[in-house]
């Protein structure tokens, strides 16, 4: 245990730690309190779902946990680095080289083909084999036949595939996934999830999910529900 006024250093098979996160926004209809004292512990090189209904603050937490939303107070480690003492830039750096994101509506570029959306984060990694490697991701994902061709020459299938590729290529610690399939019919989204699934136990990637689907959730290593922004079960730190 930490001393007082210490910054604590999680547990070596722990990824990520919350710590008491708060967070407040401003609405028109005065201040919104999304986040409540969540404390969670969430293991290394394991899958968790993320359920709860709509508004009890699934999206913002995994946007919290990727150091994309900023709590109001609390402290949040992710592979040894407190985010929350982090500056915008280090915080873009850190998410650059240790966390892909998957979205629901893929966040693909439409003026870029597959490979050079899939290339874009080891650009900016100034990786020399961007495209080597961009390539090799697709073709893990069996997309090798679809390399120059862009978002709207492919199905959503294809272009969840892509945004696949693109999360894992840089090798980070943590993927977060929020709805993957939402966009997807059910047998689509059966693929889609089995490949994420292949990836991170290849890969040695903790997963973090968002989801609706009861069954998917029930498929992941740790289960996290979280109710009006605080957690309701799950891994919750002690």
């Amino acid at each position: 245990m930490a001393t007082s006024g210490s910054v604590p250093t999680p547990p070596p098979d722990i990824l990520v730690q919350l710590e008491k996160v708060d967070l407040h926004m401003s609405s028109g209809a005065g201040d919104v309190h999304i986040l409540r004292g969540i404390s969670l512990d969430l293991p290394a090189a394991k899958t968790v779902s993320i359920v709860g209904p709509s508004g009890s603050g699934k999206t913002t937490l995994l946007m919290v946990l990727g150091g994309l939303e900023k709590p109001t107070s609390g402290r949040i480690h992710v592979g040894g680095h407190e985010l929350t003492s982090l500056d915008e830039d280090a915080l873009a750096a850190f998410r650059r080289d240790n966390i892909g994101i998957i979205f629901q509506s893929f966040h693909l570029i439409p003026s870029m083909t597959a490979l050079e959306n899939v290339a874009v984060p080891l650009e900016f990694a100034g990786s020399p084999d961007a495209f080597k490697k961009a390539e090799e991701a697709l073709t893990a994902v069996g997309l090798d036949h679809r390399l120059t061709h862009y978002p709207g020459q492919l199905s959503g299938g294809e272009q969840q595939r892509v945004a696949i590729a693109r999360a894992f290529v840089t090798a980070p610690r943590l993927i977060l996934a929020d709805e993957p399939t939402g966009n997807l019919d059910h047998d689509t989204g059966r693929k889609v999830i089995d490949l994420m699934f292949d990836m991170t136990r290849k890969h040695g990637t903790t997963l973090v999910l968002v989801t609706h689907d009861a069954q998917l959730a029930e498929r992941c290593d740790v289960k996290v529900s979280i109710r009006d922004g605080q957690i309701h079960s799950g891994a919750v730190a002690a």
